[in-house]
């Protein structure tokens, strides 16, 4: 089985940050091999329950969703270290309404790697009731690892809470996917969450993190990556 998951991954195309080789996963995370380490941005745990408090009635079940999706990820890579890179939880409440079986799911995936929860602006600090360890920013080898990214150059940098992604057109049909925005130097990663949305790499909001506008989308589809030149891309 490790040898099928090892080629599997070889096969994948992989983007490069500062020396260090990483790989894109279509689920919406980053590996690197080298350190076993999976990394994934912006799991907004408990977001529909929060929606469901002010009135707007979503289908309870994102925290499940997004647990379920990260669990399966664990199990066919088994990493050494999970980094998430903040907003992990929705806001201050979400331990609260969290149901039992999805409390009990996620203390058990702390469990099965050395965990870092990287202090985001919806949850400062995050609970420790499921184990792991805050951090405000993860420095290893040429990377680093913190939520929000900062202004150009940030070399090294892996960061989300823009939650990136973006839109192009091929024969004619116009297609828009959660995607890996990187130029080399640093990279941003998409959100993980169930009902975490997505802002296009086009906004101005990424002009202090890509001034040169040269980088590449790494655009995800169910089964597959494929990194394209900004160049190509579409706004909103």
């Amino acid at each position: 089985m490790e040898k099928a998951r090892d080629e599997h991954l070889h096969a994948a195309p992989a983007l490069r940050v500062c020396g260090a080789d990483l790989i894109v996963l279509p689920e919406g995370a980053v590996w690197w091999a080298a350190e076993r380490m999976l990394v994934v941005a912006d799991l907004h745990l408990e977001k529909g329950s929060a929606f469901a408090a002010r009135g707007i009635a979503l289908p309870p079940y994102d925290t499940r969703a997004t647990l379920s999706r990260l669990e399966a990820l664990m199990e066919r890579l088994r990493p050494s270290r999970l980094v998430a890179l903040g907003d992990s939880f929705h806001d201050g409440e979400a331990e609260a309404r969290m149901g039992e079986e999805d409390a009990a799911m996620l203390a058990r995936l702390t469990r099965r790697a050395d965990w870092i929860w990287i202090a985001g602006n919806h949850d400062p600090r995050p609970s420790r009731k499921f184990g792991g360890i805050v951090r405000e920013e993860l420095r290893a080898g040429p990377l680093t690892f913190r939520h929000e990214p900062q202004p150009a150059p940030a070399t090294g940098e892996i960061a989300g809470h823009l939650h990136p992604c973006a839109a192009v057109r091929v024969r004619g049909r116009r297609l828009r996917r959660r995607c890996v925005a990187s130029d080399g130097a640093r990279a941003i990663l998409p959100a993980f969450g169930a009902y975490a949305g997505g802002l296009n790499v086009l906004d101005g909001a990424y002009e202090p993190l890509f001034p040169s506008a040269v980088f590449h989308a790494w655009m995800m589809g169910a089964r597959t990556v494929v990194p394209v030149a900004a160049h190509r891309l579409e706004g909103d």
